[in-house]
């Protein structure tokens, strides 16, 4: 399979907030989700914990261990919390993200020409602790070799646009958009990943007309699926649509 899946985990995290009793577990839907073949884990910790908390970071870094060579990635905006929790566990790759604290989801990439300076010296540092960097950006062909001017491995397109074009009459011209953005990030020598409202209905289309798509990070539309597949049945589910894609 020519793309990655990776779970995000955020929403079992923030349902288990509501109690005390630790119940969903964090780290069993994470278990579930690899035993599925899931390539990777997806998590956003944000300043506050309203989902993921300082804890399950740690937590599931442990876990990962026992599954090698499947990836544990951390999203976050890197001039909040990030970067320490990068420091301390090292993942495989850190997406950084430009969301407010007060945010209830990410809406919109880096603007590079204005930030792009303050996030060099960070994309340093993860370079050099070892972790893959990919910035979240939105689908706009012009920008993809500033992000790789600026040290990054790789871009993750904010795929929002998308979603909301599917099945109407703007589909196409949406989708040339992010073909024209993957194909300008692959010609600067960045990876592409991509993320943000992708699920059963949109997934294998994107995939399929995007050949250069390295991963791809779902969690919303994922957990609500596992809701009537289960956490096994719903990771096995996009599986099964990248694998059509490719």
């Amino acid at each position: 399979m020519k793309t990655a899946l990776s779970v995000n985990v955020n929403k079992v995290a923030l349902l288990r907030n509501s109690r005390a009793n630790g119940l969903p577990s964090v780290l069993h839907a994470c278990t579930l989700a690899l035993q599925a073949g899931a390539q990777g884990i997806t998590i956003h910790p944000r300043p506050d914990e309203r989902h993921i908390r300082r804890s399950d970071v740690g937590d599931i870094a442990q876990l990962m261990q026992a599954w090698p060579g499947r990836e544990f990635n951390i999203e976050g905006n890197p001039l909040h919390n990030l970067m320490d929790i990068i420091r301390a566990v090292r993942p495989h790759q850190a997406t950084f993200v430009p969301d407010s604290m007060e945010q209830s989801t990410s809406d919109h990439g880096w603007d590079l020409a204005a930030q792009g300076e303050v996030l060099r010296p960070l994309i340093a540092e993860c370079r050099a602790l070892g972790v893959r960097v990919s910035l979240f950006m939105d689908a706009q062909a012009q920008h993809m070799a500033a992000a790789k001017t600026l040290g990054a491995d790789r871009v993750e397109l904010y795929t929002e646009s998308w979603a909301h074009a599917y099945g109407s009459a703007d589909e196409a011209k949406v989708l040339a958009q992010f073909q024209a953005a993957a194909q300008a990030a692959a010609a600067a020598g960045l990876g592409v990943n991509a993320g943000h409202d992708l699920n059963l209905h949109n997934l294998a289309a994107f995939a399929q007309a995007l050949p250069a798509l390295d991963e791809v990070s779902i969690g919303h539309a994922l957990i609500a699926d596992a809701l009537e597949l289960g956490m096994a049945g719903a990771a096995a589910a996009y599986l099964a649509c990248l694998q059509a894609a490719a």
